[in-house]
């Protein structure tokens, strides 16, 4: 799953065997919304994006322990309609819900992971949750939008945000048929130079295309893991038959560590860049590979992200760093001294300051306080002499003596 899958993502959902196409929202040669709202994170306009690069912004900065802003929580959790689902981005939130307003599986995932992780949100992850089971295929799986055709990116994403809420995905279930029964379809056989990979969706007469950022994403939904996940310990394995979720993982990571060796990265899939490097997809593969075997599994194209990615994600905003920061918390990485960056610091400049910066700003001016010659204990002595008649006042108070 890159930056975003963007306007083209919705048509691509009804264009089968297109892959999951991405659009950078945060770049440059993005329109700039005139009037961003409150607490909302980039500064592009949010109406393809929205919900999904908070989304990702909140949950990465919880993976890093920082307190996001309460104003920058309140903007996402505002942007649910009242039946649980999220759309892209909804700009009048007085205005309830109707049929012209495109909710989708991958918003609604991606808020639920985010605000599940934070806490206290647990009548609108509960809602969300109920509306995702709602919408689910009979083949046990989910397309972007209700009643589309499955996908493994977005069966993958409800994959996560089901387990993040505390259910088992595998007994979330349509016609007897849960989501691994629909990723395990989507995934191609043993054979061939594709062996093992994920294919976004069928064709028109049901054949299977290799996709890498599909296959990133069905080794996360097929592990059930979400978007933010530690390293695993699974040895890498031969491709196998799929007989199982956790071998089609496995199928998947040998396929993608093929892809990587030669160049360490992924290159794009949209039409005219195809020899272009995929930074977000690169940084999804590391997240996969990270949990399926380990940091030593994800080692080349993660020392390709730290050597290459700065640029891009300092273009593409939010979703691009919470991407990098996915990828170093996955392969136990320091996200603060990622290839001579500051992820965590670069992210917090993108929307609201954290609350562990209002406070520690906060502080800085007590210690300001303390410290001038007119600070808070010159008036406790003055009050101390006014009030039991000392006729001196003490030269030196411990500057760490606050009450």
């Amino acid at each position: 799953m890159n930056v975003r899958r963007s306007a083209a993502a919705l048509a691509a959902t009804v264009v089968l065997g297109a892959a999951a196409p991405a659009m950078a929202t945060d770049s440059p040669s993005a329109s700039p919304s005139p009037a961003l709202p409150k607490g909302l994170y980039g500064t592009t306009d949010p109406t393809y994006d929205g919900v999904w690069r908070q989304s990702l912004a909140l949950l990465a900065q919880d993976t890093v322990k920082v307190r996001p802003a309460a104003s920058a929580v309140d903007w996402l959790t505002g942007q649910q309609c009242a039946n649980g689902a999220f759309a892209a981005y909804r700009a009048d939130t007085a205005k309830a819900c109707d049929a012209k307003v495109m909710v989708d599986t991958n918003s609604t995932a991606a808020a639920v992971q985010a605000l599940t992780a934070l806490g206290g949100h647990d009548s609108v992850t509960g809602k969300a949750v109920t509306w995702l089971k709602s919408v689910q295929n009979k083949d046990g799986g989910w397309g972007y939008t209700p009643g589309g055709a499955s996908d493994t990116n977005s069966t993958s994403v409800v994959v996560g945000a089901l387990a993040a809420a505390g259910e088992k995905p595998a007994d979330v279930t349509k016609d007897g048929k849960s989501p691994y029964d629909a990723l395990l379809a989507l995934a191609l056989p043993c054979e061939g130079d594709d062996a093992g990979a994920f294919a976004y969706q069928p064709d028109k007469k049901g054949r299977l295309a290799a996709n890498a950022d599909a296959t990133a994403a069905g080794v996360l939904g097929a592990l059930g893991k979400g978007l933010a996940t530690g390293p695993g310990e699974k040895a890498g394995a031969d491709c196998a038959k799929a007989a199982s979720p956790e071998q089609a993982a496995a199928n998947g990571a040998a396929y993608l560590t093929r892809v990587l060796d030669k160049d360490g990265h992924l290159v794009s899939a949209l039409p005219g860049a195809e020899d272009q490097p995929d930074y977000g997809n690169t940084a999804d593969a590391v997240v996969a590979l990270a949990a399926q075997g380990g940091a030593g599994a994800a080692a080349k194209p993660l020392g390709w992200l730290k050597d290459n990615a700065a640029k891009w994600a300092a273009q593409n905003g939010p979703a691009a760093y919470a991407q990098l920061i996915f990828a170093a918390h996955a392969t136990g990485t320091d996200p603060r001294a990622f290839g001579g960056t500051d992820l965590v610091a670069k992210l917090d400049a993108t929307g609201p300051a954290p609350q562990k910066a209002a406070e520690q700003t906060a502080d800085a001016q007590e210690e300001k306080d303390d410290d001038s010659p007119f600070g808070v204990w010159w008036y406790v002595g003055v009050f101390l002499v006014v009030g039991i008649g000392i006729g001196f006042l003490l030269s030196h108070r411990g500057k760490g003596g606050r009450a």
